[in-house]
This record gives structure tokens, sequence and C-alpha cells, in this order.
């Protein structure tokens, strides 16, 4: 089988750097022309809490250097590049390519309507992975893939697919992908954004109690659209159910409770489980490049709009993430303070 991952950064290097070292046939199409030269002569190096491993895939730095139309595309890219990306591949695509998204945020409804619903592959990303610099990848936390098709049909190609990714991670098919994704993308609307605009590790992040506040507003904005949408939320890691941890209007009014403090434990455990991951938006941040927070919060926040339905802390979230990213403000731990204000 002919399989084309696009895009070498965190998520694509390890996927690339391990089918490769298996012997799958992979081109791995990198755009930036540093990471491709650094692949090139030094080998693409993935180390962290797996095994650490060097490989040599055959990059190219540009869809149209794809040889043969590729059975299976693993689209790694950032979430602000999908759509002209899915505009450009699908001249390349065979009727049957299994196009496979593995962005933060819920890109698939986008994909899907560039190159069609029956080739679109939805895909969860549990475990962290940080770009240490060009062609070099840190493996930070535990997981696994959940992987479905849009319709929630088990299909052939889903187990292909699986025996691919779970020589890696762990894999999970789910008839219930829209609902998988959402409940990523809430959590990454908590931890990633948090992380982008103090600038702090996921550990000492929600070591703070302002950080864990936030993150159960977060939270429970988004757990009130998805009820609204009749979206069925999957738990996440098969173990955090998101329904418990939504803020009662008790709560909300910061009356403490054993409910409350319980839910604050929760989340310092996830903290203490993920401590070592670095926000991906923080990443971006860093580099000067714009962050993914239009399909984060931003996500919440046009859907919430659609309904009526107040998000005042997410809304918050992305106007901050935008002002950093102007360079109006900088990133600060004391910007989670003006986030409840």
């Amino acid at each position: 089988m002919k399989i084309v991952i696009i895009g070498a950064g965190a998520v694509g290097g390890v996927i690339a750097g391990y089918l490769s070292n298996l012997n799958y046939n992979i081109q791995l199409v990198c755009k930036r022309r540093e990471i491709l030269e650094s692949i090139e002569n030094n080998g693409l190096r993935i180390e962290g809490i797996k095994e650490h491993i060097i490989s040599y895939p055959d990059t190219v730095i540009d869809i149209s250097q794809v040889t043969d139309k590729p059975d299976i595309v693993f689209l790694a890219t950032k979430a602000n590049d999908v759509g002209e990306i899915a505009q450009n591949i699908v001249p390349f695509l065979r009727d049957d390519t299994a196009v496979v998204s593995l962005q933060n945020g819920i890109c698939e409804e986008l994909i899907a309507d560039i190159v069609r619903p029956d080739r679109t592959v939805g895909c969860v990303v549990g475990w962290g992975a940080t770009m240490l610099g060009p062609g070099r990848i840190e493996i930070t936390s535990d997981g696994e893939f959940i992987i479905g098709e849009l319709d929630g049909e088990v299909t052939h190609r889903l187990l292909i697919i699986k025996s691919m990714l779970e020589k890696i991670f762990k894999v999970k098919i789910s008839n219930n992908i829209y609902g998988a994704l959402f409940s990523k993308l809430i959590i990454n609307s908590c931890i990633t954004t948090l992380g982008a605009i103090s600038g702090l590790y996921l550990g000492e992040l929600l070591n703070l109690n302002i950080a864990r506040t936030i993150f159960l507003h977060v939270l429970t904005e988004a757990v009130q659209l998805a009820k609204t949408n009749q979206i069925k939320l999957e738990k996440i890691g098969g173990k955090i159910d998101l329904y418990k941890f939504a803020l009662t209007p008790r709560e909300l009014n910061n009356n403490f409770s054993l409910s409350l403090l319980k839910k604050h434990l929760g989340i310092q455990l996830i903290g203490l489980k993920y401590r070592r991951l670095k926000s991906s938006s923080l990443q971006s941040l860093e580099r000067g490049k714009p962050t993914e927070i239009d399909f984060l919060n931003g996500y919440i926040v046009n859907k919430a709009q659609q309904f009526n339905i107040p998000v005042p802390v997410n809304q918050k979230l992305v106007t901050m993430v935008k002002n950093i990213e102007s360079g109006k403000i900088k990133i600060d731990r004391e910007n989670l303070f003006q986030i409840l204000k």
C-alpha cells in the first residue's frame, strides 16, 4: 500500500518515523525545507518515553512530487492549513483513497466538504509529542488513537489503518467519532489554550487554582453546547467523563463543595500524567506563527452563536490569544487572572 503523510511536525513525524522503520511504503511531505534537509542528512529522530529511533523516510517538499496515487493519506498539518492542503491533494487521490484527519480541533467537516465524506476518516490523537528542533521529536505522554468513519460504520479500511497505527500506540475504533472529536476539542480548548496564554507546561499550569477554575468554566460552556447539539461526548481515554466535570449552578456561584474539590483534584491528576506536555499553540506562538484558536475555543464560540448560547470564557480566551498573536499583549501566567474578571 502507498501511504502519504503530509506534515512533519510532532504527530506526522512520529507516524512517519515508526512506519518508515517498519518498512511501510511511505512518503513524507514536508513543506519546511530546513526540516526536510535535516531528515535527509541526519534522519528523523524520535525520543522520549518510547523506544528511541532514527529513520530515513522518503521525503518530498510538495504533494505534487508524490509518486503514485496513495491508498491512505495521513493529514498531519496545522488546522489552519487544512482547507488549502485538502484542495491541493484532490487531484492526486484515487477514488477510494482514505484521508485521515489528525488535527487538533474538528477539521473533518471541512475536509469532507473538499475531498468527499466517503474518503474522510476521523482520528483523535490522544498522546503527546513536542518538536525539539528540525527533524527531532520528543514523545512526552502515552495515549491512544481513536479512528472512525463519519457515518459510524466499521469498515475494512478502518481495520487496515488500525493495524498500522497500533504499531505505534493503541488504537480504538469508534462508531461515534464526532463525539470523540468533540470531547478532545474540549480538553484541547482547556489545556492547549491556557498553556498558550500562560507559557506554562501542563503540570505547572494545572497546579494553579485559577487555571483549574478556568478549565472548568471552558468545559462547562462546551458541555452545554454539546447537549444542545445532541452530541454524545465520549469519555477521554475511556475514563474521563466530561459530563461529571461540568459545573453545577451552585459551583458556578463559587460555593465550595466536596464535589467541586473532587473536580479540582481530577484536573490536577490530568496535569500530573501529562506534566511534560507543552501546548502546541504555545509552540506556534514562540515560533511567531498563528495558533489554531479558531479551530479550538473559536469553534465553540462559532457553534454557540448559532444557537444563541453564551460562552463568555471561551470568547475571552479567543480574544486574548488573538491579542497575543498580534503583539498587543505578551505570554504571561498573569494573563490567567484576567479571564474570569
